[in-house]
């Protein structure tokens, strides 16, 4: 049996990719890959995002400028962003989101002020979020509380709080999306979360090139590997990887409105 393979989280724009973009994405579609959502970072990225959707009929496009990159953005990108939102290929804003883990980063000021904006377009447009969290646990909590009240939901991607922040994310709309790091043997807190998040919430992604699943940890992560990360869950779970990734594909397809 075929496995329904959607990866709701990949970087497909990134250099890693350059040589071999094309031939890459034909052998996921032979390898049963039935989804891809290439997020952008910025909204140069979130244009080629867009054209790579455009070219390959099961990938899907997020536009947005990640918090690593905002301190680059300029006068008008949101203009541009609500502009990408009307493509019919783009379901999501993404990747946005909140990083303290760099000293070099930009002002946690400056970081909520691109991340509001970004909000309030997923808001006019009814789209959900690819929401980024890398050390900003307790403020990406709040400001998703306050996108929830103005009805925008999503995902955290590669989600890395604890069981409890889950519960609390889940309590407010949101779901959870796990790559594969939950196949690292030091990685105790993601499988926990894998065991305890309802599987109608459950997302599956590589964020790719980055966070490869064991056996290839350190090489770089394309979408057909996320069998290895699904696999995982399920025997985490006590289901079958089939079971999994069917249910993984219905949640994929309902939160970005794929027909």
């Amino acid at each position: 049996m075929e496995l329904k393979l959607f990866d709701v989280h990949a970087h497909y724009q990134d250099e890693r990719f350059d040589g071999d973009r094309d031939e890459l994405f034909e052998k996921m579609r032979a390898d049963g890959v039935r989804g891809i959502v290439d997020s952008g970072d910025s909204a140069e990225s979130s244009v080629k995002c867009i054209k790579t959707a455009e070219k390959y009929d099961f990938v899907y496009a997020a536009a947005g400028i990640h918090p690593l990159n905002v301190k680059y953005a300029k006068d008008g990108d949101i203009d541009k962003i609500r502009e990408l939102l009307k493509h019919p290929k783009v379901v999501a804003v993404g990747e946005i989101g909140l990083d303290y883990h760099y000293e070099d980063t930009a002002p946690k000021e400056q970081q909520f002020y691109w991340l509001r904006e970004q909000i309030k377009l997923a808001a006019e447009t009814g789209k959900p979020i690819v929401f980024h969290d890398r050390d900003a646990h307790e403020d990406s909590f709040n400001v998703l509380k306050e996108a929830s009240k103005m009805g925008v939901g999503g995902i955290l991607h590669c989600f890395s709080g604890s069981v409890e922040m889950m519960r609390e994310i889940i309590k407010i709309g949101f779901s959870i999306s796990l790559g594969g790091a939950v196949t690292f043997k030091n990685a105790r807190k993601t499988a926990e979360v894998a065991r305890e998040v309802p599987l109608d919430r459950l997302l599956l992604e590589t964020d790719c090139p980055y966070l490869s699943p064991e056996p290839f940890r350190g090489k770089r992560n394309y979408s057909s590997l996320i069998k290895y990360t699904a696999q995982k869950i399920a025997d985490i779970k006590g289901i079958s990887v089939e079971e999994l990734c069917d249910v993984v594909y219905k949640n994929s397809i309902k939160i970005f409105g794929i027909s």
